[in-house]
């Protein structure tokens, strides 16, 4: 069974979980990473406006190294949920 690198010092109360949200727009290689604290409700909120027939402009603030991103809703092309552990 594989075990997961842990250096000295390190054990689970350190780490520490946050979650992003990835927004592949079309035609761009790399995906939108977008750090927030309601990660689920902004996924949901995007897939609402993804499926819509009406394009609209979407404008976030974030808590990444991205702090606003603007972009349309009918150039998105998938979605994800991504879990990152830190300490």
């Amino acid at each position: 069974m594989a075990q997961q690198f842990n250096p000295q010092g390190m054990n689970a109360q350190n780490i520490k979980k946050r979650y992003a949200v990835l927004v592949f727009i079309k035609g761009s290689t790399a995906p939108l990473v977008l750090y927030v604290k309601e990660a689920q409700a902004l996924y949901q909120e995007l897939v609402e406006k993804m499926q819509s027939n009406n394009a609209v402009l979407i404008e976030k603030d974030t808590d990444g190294p991205l702090k606003k991103v603007c972009f349309i809703s009918n150039q998105i092309a998938a979605l994800a949920i991504q879990e990152e552990q830190y300490v």
